[in-house]
């Protein structure tokens, strides 16, 4: 049974950071698509951050430069670090993993989900 568990949400105020994991069990984080989507109440899930391969990165626009996806091969662990969070970023933040090689962006080509982790911002 593939399980991707969140940690690392909480509440913090502007320009501060927080770092989210992601662990997974029963499915190996390799060099598919693997990545990040939030959802803020009332919007689309949008993907934030996405790896693929073993070093491409895609993210999300507003997130440039300010956002880092990593990942721990040995401790099949997925990361968020996220630096100078603005109140815009508040939402449910998703670990999400597809079986396919490229980063659609597309909520529905990723096979398997976390259950979230809550990051607020105040301003």
């Amino acid at each position: 049974q593939v399980q991707l568990v969140e940690s690392g949400g909480g509440s913090v105020q502007a320009g501060g950071s927080l770092r989210l994991s992601c662990a997974a069990s029963g499915y190996t984080l390799s060099t598919a698509s693997r990545g990040w989507f939030r959802q803020a109440p009332g919007k689309e899930r949008e993907q934030v951050a996405c790896a693929y391969g073993a070093s491409g990165t895609i993210y999300l626009e507003s997130v440039k430069g300010r956002f880092t996806i990593s990942q721990d091969y040995a401790k099949n662990t997925l990361y968020l670090d996220m630096n100078s969070l603005k109140p815009e970023d508040t939402a449910m933040y998703y670990c999400a993993a597809s079986r396919a090689y490229w980063c659609t962006g597309s909520p529905g080509r990723f096979d398997y989900w976390g259950q979230g982790t809550q990051v607020t911002v105040s301003s």
